[in-house]
C-alpha cells in the first residue's frame, strides 16, 4: 500500500527493559515529560521574533510586551499539556472537538466583527480569541482519536466520516471568512488521513475530485479572495491597489541584500511602505534587515524544529501518537510554507502568519499547545519488552 511505508517509517523500535533490578533515577527532562532540544529550538524562535518584532512595530516596546506575554502563557500551556497522559487526550478527543464545533457555530451566531471578518468571541473583560485556532488541535485530535481505533489503513466509509468530520469546521471557518486559517485545519486533518496509508489509488483520487471542485470554490470565494489570486498572478496590474502589499514586500526582501540593512534600519517598514509589517508580512521585514543571511538562519531554524518534531513523531509506540503528532509538525510546517510563500510572491495572499515570530495571541498559543502535546507523546512512551 502506498504511503503504508511513510506509516511504517513513524513506528517506534522498541525499547529493551532494563535487564537488572536497578531502577535508573530520571532526569528533569524524563520527569517533565519535556524534549530539552525541542524546547530549546522553541525559545531561540520566540527570542528572535520578539527582535524582529520589535522593529517590524516601529519600535513600540509594548507590542514586544503583550506578544512576550502571550508566549509566557502559551509556554505554561505547552508545560501543562506535556503533562498530559496521550491516553487523556485520546478519551477527551470528540469533546474537545465538539466544543471547538459549537464554539465556531456561536461566532456565526454571536461574533465579534474586526476587519470586516466575524471571527472573535468576546467574553466581556476577561478575554477576546478565535475559536478556528482551537481546531487546528481538535481537528488532528479527533481524526487521529477515530482512524486509531480502526483497521488501518482507512476504508472507503472510514474516509467518508474523516471528510464530514474535516468538512463541517472547515466550511464554518470558511464562511467567517478566514481562509488561512480554514486552510490550515483542512491540512492538520488530511495529515492524519495521508499519514494512516491512504494508497495511490485513494490519493489519485482524491486529487482528481479536488481539481474538479476548482470552479466551484471559485465561484463561492469573496471578491477580495478572488483579487487576491488575480493579483498574485499579475501583481502590477493593480501596483496602488491590491498589488501594493506583493510589491512592497518583495521589494523589501530584495532590497535587504546578502547582509540586509540592519536591524531598525529597514527603509520599506521604518516608512511604512510595507503593510502588515508585524503581523502576516512580518518575514519581509526580516529579509530587509538581516538579508539572505538571516532569512537562511531563521529557515534553518524552523527546519531543525521539523525535523525535531517528526523524530518525535516517529518514536511514538501508538498509532494515535503517531498520526497526531505527525499532523502538528507538518501542519507547523505549511505554516512555515505559505507564509514565506505569500510574502515572497510565489503564493497567493491567504493571512497565514509566520509561526512564533508574527504578531498574534490566540495562534501562538495554539502553536506551542501543539507542541506540548507533541512532547507528551514521546515523554508517555511506553518501554517495550525486546
Amino acid at each position: 500500500m502506498a504511503l503504508m511505508a511513510l506509516t511504517k517509517g513513524l513506528r517506534a523500535r522498541p525499547v529493551k527493559a532494563p535487564e537488572s533490578g536497578i531502577s535508573r533515577r530520571k532526569s528533569l527532562w524524563e520527569r517533565t515529560h519535556l524534549d530539552p532540544w525541542l524546547l530549546l529550538l522553541l525559545l531561540v524562535l520566540m527570542v528572535s521574533g520578539l527582535a524582529v518584532l520589535f522593529s517590524a512595530s516601529g519600535q513600540r516596546i509594548e507590542v514586544v510586551m503583550a506578544q512576550g506575554t502571550r508566549f509566557l502563557v502559551g509556554v505554561v500551556v505547552m508545560l501543562v499539556l506535556a503533562q498530559v497522559q496521550p491516553v487523556t487526550l485520546l478519551r477527551w478527543a470528540a469533546l474537545v472537538y465538539g466544543v471547538g464545533l459549537l464554539m465556531l457555530v456561536a461566532v456565526e451566531l454571536v461574533g465579534d466583527v474586526g476587519m470586516g471578518a466575524k471571527r472573535w468571541l468576546v467574553i466581556p473583560g476577561v478575554v477576546r480569541f478565535q475559536p478556528s485556532e482551537l481546531m487546528k488541535l481538535a481537528m488532528p485530535l479527533m481524526l487521529a482519536a477515530w482512524l486509531s481505533r480502526r483497521q488501518l489503513p482507512p476504508r472507503w466509509k472510514d474516509i467518508i466520516v474523516c471528510g464530514v468530520l474535516l468538512g463541517l469546521p472547515v466550511m464554518l471557518i470558511a464562511k467567517q471568512p478566514d481562509l488561512g486559517t480554514s486552510l490550515l485545519v483542512a491540512c492538520a486533518g488530511v495529515f492524519v488521513v495521508l499519514l494512516a496509508g491512504l494508497s495511490w489509488r485513494f490519493i489519485a483520487f482524491l486529487s482528481v475530485a479536488a481539481a474538479s471542485a476548482l470552479p466551484l470554490l471559485w465561484m463561492n470565494l469573496h471578491n477580495y479572495q478572488r483579487q487576491r489570486v488575480l493579483t498574485f498572478l499579475n501583481p502590477e496590474s493593480d501596483p496602488l491597489g491590491a498589488g501594493w502589499n506583493i510589491i512592497q514586500s518583495t521589494t523589501a526582501i530584495g532590497s535587504g541584500g546578502t547582509w540586509g540593512k540592519g536591524w531598525l534600519q529597514g527603509t520599506q517598514s521604518q516608512l511604512e511602505f510595507l503593510p502588515e509589517r508585524h503581523t502576516d508580512f512580518i518575514v519581509a521585514v526580516l529579509g530587509e534587515e538581516f538579508g539572505l543571511v538571516g532569512m537562511l538562519l531563521i529557515l534553518i531554524l524552523y527546519l531543525l524544529i521539523v525535523l525535531r518534531g517528526l523524530w518525535l513523531a516517529m518514536a511514538a509506540h501508538e498509532t494515535f501518537g503517531r498520526l497526531l503528532g505527525g499532523s502538528i509538525i507538518l501542519t507547523f510546517f505549511i505554516y512555515v510554507f505559505v507564509n514565506v510563500g505569500m510574502v515572497s510572491g510565489i503564493l497567493p495572499v491567504v493571512g497565514v502568519p509566520l509561526p512564533l515570530v508574527s504578531y498574534g495571541g490566540t495562534s501562538s498559543v495554539t502553536l506551542l499547545a501543539g507542541f506540548g502535546i507533541l512532547m507528551s507523546i514521546h515523554g508517555h512512551r511506553r518501554l517495550l519488552p525486546r
